[in-house]
């Protein structure tokens, strides 16, 4: 178990701290929802969250594997929806994959990301398209 504690600044924002380590972030409305959009809106987390994930669990499997795939990202576009209620629609996910790696190695790579937890958790409910882009 983790504890995140969030507390509600006020003018929209909000002070996230993982109890864990200590670190800290903070969150703000964005623009299109009354806030000032001077950082991370909490569904911005959220896209956030998918393409870490993502590269984290392919960086598992790469270290298992002894593939290098440093320099690698996920860019990550997060569309929202107004109806039936205000969420996000759609996360846009491109994969832009550093590092020499045979078929085997994308395949297993490609597997491994979407079996991120945040991918599974989020599947039901929002449109992903994946896309792999492999920078030998």
């Amino acid at each position: 178990m983790v504890e995140i504690r969030i507390e509600y600044e006020g003018g929209l924002r909000t002070r996230a701290r993982h109890m864990p380590s200590g670190s800290s972030l903070f969150t703000d409305a964005p623009l299109d929802n009354h806030g000032r959009g001077e950082g991370f809106s909490p569904t911005d987390l959220v896209a956030t969250a998918l393409g870490s994930c993502m590269l984290t669990i392919m960086g598992i499997v790469a270290e298992r594997h002894g593939w290098k795939i440093e320099g690698s990202q996920a860019v990550v576009e997060k569309r929202m929806v107004a109806e039936p209620v205000r969420r996000i629609g759609a996360l846009s996910v491109v994969l832009r994959m550093r590092g020499v790696h045979e078929e085997r190695a994308r395949e297993t790579l490609s597997r491994a990301a979407l079996a991120c937890p945040v991918h599974a958790t989020l599947g039901h409910e929002v449109s992903m398209p994946i896309r792999f882009e492999w920078l030998d």
